[in-house]
């Protein structure tokens, strides 16, 4: 068929209000995740574990196991949940030897051991309010080396390395530092490593390695700082089988990996790519790069916005990529002489996948897919000039139906889409809630602004004292990019966005006149009142972002700028968030409400920092549906859900 016929026989259609196969259900499907891939090497043979969501039980998180038959096994039932809280986004939280697991249950944060028995038992104290974090089992002296943080009375939670014994007595090893992260044991035991940094750094900013020598009677002697790169981070310190160190640090520009030199100290480049071979360190136990038992180095890289997998030579530090069809990964272990690895593509969701010593891949465990009949748009990596001088970068995806087209005299609504962070980045997986929209005929921009991951330390750091400006700029510009294209409708733009992206939303709203709405889903809107309340591992990240000064403060924060937003806003706040507490969003929109601003607030009760409930993640994108075919005017979407939207007529 051709693209003429096929145009020709598709039915015309107001866009936004093409029906869709794509249905809430699927955006909450879409929600279980894989993370924290583990490998069991001390085992007869080595087992995989992982975490999974459970959307539709309110955000539960089980510990999953492939048993000898290819059966994925849930070894927690409700209403256990392994997930940390330290710094709030947790991670590593659990680790397992020999059929044993040790876990972090979110209700009270202690850590629990499973047995291969089934049996589950607390090991800390079930009554303090210590979190855990980044599990580490250290086999010869049966205990485990973890991150804790202690809340102190009248301050900061106190962040330290410690040794947990089985009966559950806890040891300091290391203090005095305001953050800790990657416990590392080396293959023999004698050697624990670990990275640590203070304010006002965050971990991609600059971070040292530290290490303590364990003795035969297995204490932890005196820490010495093995490396503290000026104006450099550090990430993922892994050993090769020789016990040889290894980690990524960005010293040359890019997140390259490293190794100690052999007999003195220091450490040397293995690659040298103009690629990532690390990622931001927003939660614990990330892995890009493993060493399989036959000793060869695989590695994960992104560039522009895609991923690659495949080996380096340590010898000359050439990384050669596989030709396998996903351009996102994930969580890479090695099992044995193959990695295993969560990987995804435009047309693929997340799927946990084993890659063979030949390059055979094969699907372990997949997520929930879209419907086979739905038409996918595909995303189409772009860059733009922005202020400045500068370009910015981002993924474009257009509308896609098969049974649908819109007016010939008609372009498209654009969603501007921002991620969190904002040190983060887009991606090029499957993603159910982009394609909720372009299924329904909305055009998609997700920006990579200045400050993105992904793109070398400079560009990471070009959101240093212009959080509020340069991400602003970089969503009005790729709006007029693309308007002056023909591709969308400059009338129609909308801007949604979470956490950090709420804010750009919100600044977007308040200092441009770009988009005509906006959904801010819990977003800042006084960054003065956030400096204050927010939590510790964020608590200075204002301070390289805009600076602590109260008059810029007060000039980047949406909230003291209220009279110069006019549009409609959606706001989508949780009400247990505690990284941007509730007040952010009810401030904001009891003060255009006063001033007669069309407002829609929507709370849920239960939720934190991200909708992890199957019926919340609903509830919220079909609001945000609502609220846009309502304030857009948009004819033929007679399904929506019916929405308050304060001085709002139509």
């Amino acid at each position: 068929m051709t693209n003429t016929q096929e145009s020709t026989e598709r039915e015309i259609r107001p866009y936004g209000s093409w029906p869709s196969a794509i249905t809430a259900d699927h955006v909450a499907a879409a929600g279980r995740k894989l993370s924290d891939v583990c490998v069991d090497r001390g085992a007869d043979t080595a087992t995989l574990y992982w975490i999974e969501s459970r959307p539709d039980e309110a955000g539960r998180n089980t510990i999953m196991r492939l048993d000898d038959s290819g059966e994925a096994v849930s070894l927690l039932d409700a209403p256990l949940s392994a997930r940390s809280a330290v710094h709030e986004y947790g991670g590593a939280a659990f680790t397992v030897h020999a059929h044993t697991v040790w876990f972090v249950n979110a209700a009270d944060q202690a850590i629990y051991r499973r047995d291969a028995d089934g049996t589950i038992e607390a090991v800390t104290a079930t009554d303090d309010d210590v979190r855990f974090a980044d599990l580490q089992y250290d086999a010869r002296r049966d205990r485990l080396f973890v991150v804790a943080e202690t809340p102190v009375e009248g301050g900061e939670p106190k962040a330290t390395i410690e040794r947990v014994t089985a009966e559950g007595a806890r040891h300091v090893v290391a203090e005095g530092h305001d953050f800790y992260a990657s416990p590392r044991l080396c293959p023999r035991g004698e050697r624990l490593f670990w990275l640590a940094w203070n304010h006002p750094d965050m971990p991609w900013d600059a971070t040292e390695l530290w290490q303590a020598e364990i003795a035969d009677q297995g204490m932890p002697g005196a820490a010495r700082c093995l490396w503290a790169p000026a104006d450099a981070s550090l990430f993922g310190p892994r050993f090769d089988p020789n016990g040889r160190l290894h980690i990524v640090c960005d010293d040359n520009e890019w997140w390259n990996i490293y190794r100690e030199r052999p007999g003195e100290d220091g450490f040397e480049a293995v690659t040298r790519e103009r690629a990532e071979f690390g990622v931001p360190q927003w939660v614990f136990g990330q892995s890009t790069y493993t060493f399989t038992d036959d000793g060869r180095l695989i590695a994960m890289a992104t560039a522009d916005g895609l991923w690659q997998i495949g080996e380096v030579d340590q010898n000359s530090g050439t990384f050669s990529p596989w030709p396998l069809a996903w351009d996102f990964y994930e969580q890479l272990q090695s099992i044995g002489d193959a990695v295993v690895v969560v990987a995804a593509d435009a047309r693929t969701p997340k799927q946990l996948v084993a890659i063979q010593h030949d390059g055979t891949p094969r699907v372990l465990r997949a997520t929930d897919g879209l419907p086979a009949t739905a038409a996918l748009s595909a995303p189409e990596p772009i860059s733009w000039p922005t202020a400045n001088g500068d370009t910015a970068h981002g993924l474009y995806y257009a509308p896609a139906s098969h049974a649908y087209r819109g007016p010939e005299d008609e372009r498209p609504p654009l969603i501007l889409k921002c991620h969190g962070g904002p040190t983060g980045a887009t991606s090029t997986a499957l993603d159910a809630r982009i394609q909720y929209w372009t299924s329904r005929g909305y055009a998609l921009l997700d920006v990579n602004y200045r400050g993105s991951t992904g793109y070398g330390r400079a560009y990471r750091q070009k959101l240093t004292d212009a959080w509020g400006v340069a991400d602003v700029a970089d969503c009005e510009y790729g709006a007029r990019h693309l308007t002056e294209r023909g591709r969308v409708d400059g009338e129609r733009v909308l801007i949604s966005g979470s956490s950090a992206g709420g804010y750009t939303v919100l600044c977007v709203l308040t200092f441009t006149d770009v988009a005509a709405a906006g959904a801010s889903y819990y977003g800042i809107g006084d960054l003065r009142r956030l400096m204050a309340s927010t939590h510790k591992f964020e608590s200075r990240y204002l301070h390289r972002l805009i600076g602590a000064d109260e008059a810029l403060l007060t000039e980047r924060s949406p909230l003291a700028h209220a009279e110069r937003l006019s549009c409609p806003v959606l706001f989508l706040q949780g009400l247990k968030d505690k990284v941007v507490p509730p007040d952010q969003a009810e401030t904001m929109a009891a003060a255009l409400r006063e001033r007669g601003v069309a407002v829609a607030y929507v709370e849920f009760a239960e939720e934190r920092h991200g909708f992890r409930d199957a019926d919340n993640i609903r509830t919220a994108i079909e609001s945000e549906r609502a609220f846009y075919t309502r304030v857009l005017g948009i004819d033929g979407a007679d399904d929506c859900r019916a929405l308050t939207i304060d001085n709002f007529d139509r």
